[in-house]
């Protein structure tokens, strides 16, 4: 009697360049999808003979295929708001920044709040931190929020200081401060989120139906850049709320590892109920997202010396030693992973020793704590990444943005120590690689070209900033893909196109693993596939 024939696939993809992320299988031309995963990955005879009536076949003619992109530190809510704000993104001076914001005003009624994000006096003609005089002047009748491109400093006007209730008197908070005149009055410059938070809570939060939007239109613009999934950096409950909403109605196009923020007023109760492990096969709540200190540009990174371009600062220790490692030993005893966002070397030093201290305390296998960002490292500190099995997350497109001006910042002896990729990979761990949208571009592909070239995207520098630190392409693929799903324990599931796994693959206009670098910021994203199913492709 024959043997039955197995179900044909739902799908077949054929004559591709496909790089699999696999260390077992790299390269295959064909691959096969039934009920959301992959069930053949190989060559196009083998796939052309599972080809069946109800199967749909695409000839992809030599286009080249890799495993859905992930980016491994992102903030989604922010980048919809970032989508729904005014743009300051690319500003060359304040005066630009001022009239995007004049444009914005002559559109809404007085007395309602303009926000706006992105901003960096760094790329201004004058690089020096704005105060609000001009802004004021410009726009006095409505109260103003312009968020700087890193998120950790907000520049505020008149009107916003007075409907917050801060005035010269106003003490700084603790973890933040409130920029002053030599009189003592406020610039309209707020540094840290505590500082941030005093003209942050009075302005109206989005309705439902506006933060849905926003979470919708950011999927779709990560959708477009090739990205299947994302690692969401400090998320609260409320947000987790219209995530399962949108899940269950089938309109969640993102596998999203939430990182649950330490702050939000519903932590302990996220904590009591336990990790989620894929809900609707779209979310993961297994981690929890502490700062340990604030952003280079702003200087509000913590280092264990002072700024080479301001010694009467070191930064801003958000969180103690003493207090990471209280909240280390509470994620381990509840099964959750924790991902500490340190900057400066003396950040990073405090979070180590922070771990070190947690897991000698409570010894736990594969725990994967993570340290976000990790950008500036002493070189006594990078060992201890691998001794600790703890994981730097880093973003390729935060050294091709800094580099202008991190060694003005830091000197350059320390900046030696800055995006140390090559040193930390041959130290013995992985490195899984974002962008920390809305603060870069959602682009996962300028990443990947600095993580081979540490680069911008006209060449500069010749050879590379501080070249020996580059990546293999590989090693850049698998940042993209393979390490992120490790560092979300979810490698059974996605990472790889491996047989078994999720169906999630990006179709690329150019092979990014052999073009020159120049053109891997020209490539396009065709076709992103979640599960098997398109959930973007290109008009053309």
């Amino acid at each position: 009697m024959a043997q039955d024939r197995p179900i044909a696939p739902d799908l077949v993809v054929l004559n591709a360049r496909i790089y699999t992320a696999d260390p077992g299988r790299p390269r295959a031309e064909a691959l096969a999808v039934a009920n959301r995963r992959l069930v053949f990955v190989g060559s196009r005879l083998e796939a052309q003979a599972l080809v069946g009536p109800g199967t749909d076949v695409w000839d992809l003619g030599g286009a080249t295929v890799i495993p859905g992109m992930v980016d491994a530190h992102a903030h989604l809510v922010s980048l919809g708001t970032a989508l729904r704000t005014v743009d300051l993104v690319g500003t060359r001076s304040y005066d630009e920044a001022v009239a995007r914001v004049v444009e914005r005003a002559r559109s809404v009624p007085p007395g309602t709040w303009i926000e706006g994000r992105g901003w960096d006096q760094n790329d201004w003609s004058v690089a020096a931190m704005p105060t609000l005089e001009p802004l004021s002047r410009a726009v006095p009748n409505h109260p103003v929020y312009l968020s700087r491109i890193d998120g950790h400093a907000a520049l505020v006007n008149a009107m916003a200081l007075e409907r917050a209730g801060i005035t010269r008197d106003t003490p700084d908070p603790t973890g933040g401060s409130i920029f002053r005149n030599p009189d003592g009055t406020p610039t309209g410059v707020l540094l840290e989120d505590n500082a941030m938070g005093l003209v942050r809570r009075v302005i109206p939060p989005p309705t439902p139906r506006e933060l849905e939007q926003r979470i919708l239109l950011a999927i779709g613009t990560a959708n477009e850049n090739g990205l299947t999934g994302i690692h969401d950096a400090g998320v609260g409950a409320d947000t987790i709320a219209v995530y399962r909403s949108l899940a269950h109605e089938g309109r969640y196009s993102l596998r999203n590892y939430v990182m649950i923020s330490a702050a939000d007023s519903a932590f302990t109760r996220l904590l009591r109920e336990g990790p989620q492990l894929g809900v609707y096969d779209r979310l993961w709540i297994r981690s929890i997202k502490v700062s340990a200190d604030g952003a280079l540009g702003s200087r509000g990174a913590f280092l264990l010396a002072p700024y080479s371009d301001d010694p009467a600062t070191r930064g801003l220790l958000l969180a103690s030693r003493d207090s990471l490692t209280r909240v280390a030993a509470i994620a381990l005893a509840h099964g959750f992973q924790l991902n500490v966002h340190a900057i400066g070397d003396g950040a990073n030093r405090a979070v180590l020793d922070a771990f070190e201290d947690a897991l000698r305390e409570r010894p736990t296998a594969d725990h994967r704590f993570r340290i976000e960002h990790a950008q500036i490292l002493s070189p006594d500190d990078i060992p201890r990444f691998a001794r600790l099995g703890v994981i730097p997350a880093m973003q390729g497109s935060h050294q091709s943005s800094d580099m202008y001006w991190a060694v003005d910042r830091l000197g350059y002896a320390r900046a030696v120590g800055a995006y140390a990729w090559r040193d930390l990979l041959d130290s013995g761990v992985i490195i899984p690689n974002g962008s920390d949208f809305p603060v870069e571009f959602v682009n996962p592909l300028i990443s990947f070209a600095a993580f081979v070239s540490r680069q911008d995207r006209d060449g500069w520098p010749p050879g590379g900033w501080f070249a020996a630190q580059r990546t293999s392409r590989e090693e850049a693929l698998y940042s993209m893909t393979l390490w992120p799903a490790m560092a979300a324990f979810m490698e059974e599931d996605t990472g790889s196109l491996t047989p078994g796994k999720f169906a999630d693959f990006v179709v690329l206009d150019r092979n990014i693993m052999e073009v020159p670098v120049n053109q891997i910021y020209q490539t396009r994203v065709l076709r992103t596939v979640i599960g098997g199913t398109t959930v973007f492709q290109a008009a053309d």
